[in-house]
This record gives structure tokens, C-alpha cells and sequence, in this order.
């Protein structure tokens, strides 16, 4: 047996362990990012071999916590694909608008930037005020992050750009407060959003909702996961109501393809078959 094969076996072990100590379920993760990523943590923690790793999982939740922080995808940033935004105005919001209050699920919403980014879109249509946003993540540390709403200053300027080709009506920097090198965001935008943790891999339904976006997450299942997914977005989502995904995702190969209207093939926008 030569060593990527070993590797092979240790990862396995390595995410079993993880699943029944902790309940977070890795094993349907596109392999290829996973085992990229538990070689980078393999190296920074100063562990010799991954099989090394185990022992460490099992009885130190803080190399848990570190881990998980790695294997997690929380790569995003504000207005996030800038013309996803402009086809969600044209092609969203008129329906939107035609329903007295709405609720929203992010899934897999990272440290928080693209769900201030949709409650800002909101606000600007006129729609905020009508809606009730739900963003879940399993990373409870990335949720953190997106509770306090606190982010680099830099970040913020530097998305400056994006929101102006996202269709943004008025100037940036009033959608948050800016202090020494740190940028809060509205307080106005907060209030109408409820962190929560949940695991698209483990957990169920998440309620009756109009409207869910989970972006730039399915390209890191396996097509087993991404199904189950796109499952409970489905089971979740009324009959009319909306799913977007990331620009990379598709339904075309899921089980719930039949499900659904494409709205924008670009941008990744479906409308859920308005009747069962």
C-alpha cells in the first residue's frame, strides 16, 4: 500500500471521527477540496501524519474547532458576483413585491457579507421592512462573525465597485460605520436578520420560505449532498417562491430539476413550479 493510499484510509477515519464525536458530517464533501484542505491543517497544526490528527479530534475540542474552521468554505465577500444582484432586482424583486411579508433562508451564509449584501438590495426596493431574514451556517465561528456585523474597513471600500455595478442606487458608506480600520454595519440591516447554526449536510427543514439563496456552497459536495441540499431548499421553498445559486451550481443533473423554472441562466436564478 503506497502512502496516498494510506492518506486515503486516515482521512476516512479522520472524518468518521469527526461525525460521531461531533456530529459534523464532512464525509460527503467533494473529496478533492477535502483532502486538499486536511493536508493544509495536517501542516500548520504539527501533526506528522493525518492518522496523528485523530486522537486530537476525538479528545481536544479546540483542534475540533480549528479543524472545522478549515474544512468549512467561508470564502465570500460583499456583492459578491455583482451581476447576480442586478438580475435578482429585474427579476425577483417585481414578484417580491406583490407578497405583504416573505421570509428568506441564506444557507451556508460564511461570515455574513452576502446576506448584509441582499438586505441591502432589500432595503433599497422598498422590501426590508416586508421581509424576515434567516442566514445559517454550521460554522460557529463564521456565525460569530456575521452577528457582529464587523468587518476590515478595507474589505468594505474595496466593495465599493461591486455595489455600484450590483445596481446600488445610493452611496456605499451608508450602509456602515466606519471606525479606525474596523466597519460596522447598519444597525437598521441587523435587526432584521436571525443567525442560526444549521447543517445542510445533518440537519432538516428549515420552514416555509419564499425566498433561499445558498451560493457558491453545493460546488463543495459530492453529488449525494448536493441532493439532499437541494432537497430541503425544495421541501423548504413555497410554490412560487425562488432558489439562487452560486454561478457554477446547476440543477440540471439534481433530483428536483423537474421542480423548478430558470429565470436567468446566468445568474443562477429559479422559480419553484407554482403548482405541486
Amino acid at each position: 500500500m503506497n502512502r496516498a493510499e494510506r492518506e486515503h484510509i486516515e482521512i476516512d477515519l479522520l472524518l468518521e471521527a469527526v461525525f460521531r464525536r461531533y456530529g459534523y458530517d464532512f464525509r460527503s464533501y467533494a473529496r478533492a477540496s477535502i483532502e486538499r484542505r486536511t493536508r493544509v491543517f495536517q501542516h500548520t497544526s504539527g501533526c506528522a501524519t493525518i492518522a496523528e490528527m485523530i486522537p486530537k479530534v476525538l479528545y481536544d475540542e479546540g483542534f475540533f474547532s480549528q479543524l472545522a474552521q478549515t474544512l468549512s468554505v467561508t470564502v465570500t465577500e460583499m456583492f459578491r458576483d455583482p451581476f447576480f444582484y442586478l438580475s435578482f432586482r429585474e427579476n425577483v424583486v417585481p414578484l417580491l413585491k406583490t407578497w405583504p411579508h416573505f421570509k428568506v433562508w441564506h444557507a451556508g451564509c460564511a461570515t455574513g457579507e452576502e446576506v448584509y449584501s441582499l438586505a441591502i438590495v432589500l432595503k433599497e426596493e422598498g422590501l426590508l421592512e416586508r421581509a424576515t431574514l434567516y442566514a445559517t451556517d454550521f460554522n460557529d465561528r463564521s456565525l460569530s462573525i456575521a452577528k457582529e456585523g464587523i468587518y476590515d474597513l478595507d474589505s468594505l471600500r474595496k466593495a465599493t465597485e461591486s455595489y455600484q455595478l450590483a445596481g446600488g442606487k445610493k452611496s456605499f458608506s451608508l450602509y456602515y460605520h466606519a471606525q479606525y480600520d474596523a466597519a460596522a454595519m447598519d444597525a437598521e440591516l441587523k435587526k432584521r436578520l436571525t443567525f442560526s447554526n444549521h447543517n445542510l449536510a445533518s440537519d432538516h427543514v428549515f420552514g416555509d420560505m419564499q425566498l433561499i439563496l445558498c451560493r457558491n456552497v453545493l460546488i463543495y459536495f459530492n453529488r449525494e449532498l448536493q441532493n439532499r441540499a437541494l432537497g430541503l431548499f425544495t421541501e423548504s421553498l413555497v410554490h412560487g417562491g425562488f432558489l439562487c445559486l452560486g454561478s457554477k451550481e446547476e440543477l440540471q443533473f439534481s433530483s428536483v430539476r423537474d421542480e423548478y423554472v430558470k429565470l436567468d441562466p446566468k445568474a443562477k436564478i429559479y422559480k419553484r413550479t407554482a403548482t405541486p
